[in-house]
């Protein structure tokens, strides 16, 4: 497997509150961590949202990977590391008068033994590509897309609609939260693209898989994808991370 990673402030923030990290095991190649987070607060609480659940949520992850591929528990696992970081955000948002309020979204995928577990709350997004093609993995947690869903507006709509960016549940703003789960199967040649709204607001799916095929390393692809987002304005934060199979 192949990673890559990257984040920029964009051309018009001035910081950058997204987070993302990647972790492959050095004892056993096919077993892989991906994550991003997309902080929201005021002043820098949004960058300390994204960074504190990112860094709770891997620390757990890593610690337990070897007894999930034991017990084949991983999204036990991912709910546990979820929680915790819920916790911690929730937490010091409570006690901080300057990280009051604060949230973040999350998208991750544990790749173990061919199959990626994939985890999300909020908007970041995951997507898989395979067989020259590229499917959204997750669905957003946003008013936009239930909008959607709900035939109030169509896809078209919804791209430019002044909502947008609202979304119905992130990490750190209740004592709870609620993730969805899918299961990638993977197979050589395959990739996973995680990334926050700020890259899926402003490339086409199709310019992420054209990105993905027409560079050799998953690094190259990432820094692909960020310069196309530069040069359209980047008025948010951007976040890319991928895997190659």
């Amino acid at each position: 497997m192949d990673l890559g990673a990257v984040t920029d402030r964009g051309k018009v923030r001035k910081d950058n509150q997204d987070s993302c990290y990647v972790y492959q095991e050095t004892e056993d190649e096919g077993v892989a961590l991906l994550l991003v987070c997309d902080g929201m607060g005021g002043h820098n609480a949004g960058n300390v949202a994204s960074s504190l659940a990112a860094t709770v949520f891997a620390g757990e992850v890593r610690d337990g990977l070897k007894n999930a591929r034991v017990t084949g528990a991983v999204c036990r696992l991912m709910k546990d590391a979820l929680r915790k970081a819920n916790r911690a955000v929730y937490d010091l948002g409570k006690t901080d008068a300057q990280c009051r309020g604060m949230g973040t979204t999350l998208v991750s995928a544990v790749v173990m033994d061919g199959d990626a577990t994939v985890m999300n709350v909020g908007d970041s997004r995951a997507y898989h590509i395979s067989d020259g093609a590229i499917r959204q993995v997750t669905r957003d947690h946003s008013v936009v897309e239930d909008m959607v869903e709900r035939g109030d507006i169509t896809r078209e709509q919804s791209i430019n609609h002044p909502n947008k960016n609202l979304i119905t549940r992130a990490v750190g703003t209740s004592k709870d939260v609620d993730a969805d789960f899918f299961s990638v199967g993977l197979k050589p040649g395959d990739g996973i693209i995680l990334c926050s709204d700020g890259l899926s607001n402003t490339v086409t799916d199709e310019e992420m898989l054209s990105a993905f095929l027409d560079v050799y390393t998953a690094q190259e692809a990432c820094g692909e994808l960020l310069e196309l987002a530069l040069s359209r304005g980047a008025t948010d934060n951007v976040t890319a991370v991928i895997l190659k199979c």
